[in-house]
């Protein structure tokens, strides 16, 4: 037995029930010609480097499975013939695989520990989607108690004094400006 892998490219607006029978549809294909599946990962929505079919993004599915080598023109031909599917690409990933048994145990293995990964990064942007919203909702508190009181103040007057200020305040800008301007001239 030989090991293949396909990724797969969907349309994006395609729902996760549609994900999930369009799988179905996949199993039952492979096991009609006696294909065995090892792991079956949905990668999620990407955007494509190209437009294809006038989309500009697409979620990806990949598909590892063994066979004799016999029925993958077949199976490329079933995922040609699938509508939601607008890119295939299927390669040979190990020419022989001795013991399937071992091989299945080790693709049971990987897909629970992607499995854990994907929960653990869906935990960790619903975190950081619930902070960004706390932080908005704080902001527009801030915003909204600034313009309260502004509404109830009236403009504050300048004094004469401020105004004598102002050339001392010009001249240690351009002290500032020429030391930094000296600094980088030195190095």
């Amino acid at each position: 037995m030989r090991e293949y892998e396909s990724t797969l490219i969907i349309q994006p607006e395609i729902s996760d029930e549609g994900v999930a029978a369009l799988q179905a549809r996949l199993d039952g294909t492979l096991e009609g010609f006696g294909t065995i599946r090892l792991i079956y990962d949905d990668l999620g929505k990407r955007r494509l480097a190209y437009e294809i079919q006038n989309f500009q993004k697409g979620r990806y599915l990949m598909l590892r499975f063994l066979d004799s080598g016999s029925s993958i023109k077949a199976i490329e031909r079933a995922l040609r013939l699938e509508d939601s599917i607008i890119r295939f690409l299927t390669v040979q990933v190990d020419d022989a695989v001795e013991d399937v048994a071992a091989r299945r145990a080790e693709a049971a293995e990987e897909a629970r520990v992607r499995a854990e990964k994907a929960a653990e990064r869906a935990a960790r942007e619903a975190e950081e989607a619930a902070r960004q919203q706390a932080e908005g909702v704080a902001a527009e508190k801030r915003a909204a108690a600034d313009a309260e009181e502004t509404d109830g103040e009236e403009p504050e007057e300048t004094d004469e004094d401020d105004e004598d200020d102002a050339p001392v305040a010009a001249k240690s800008k351009r002290k500032a400006a020429e030391a930094v301007r000296a600094e980088e001239v030195s190095r």
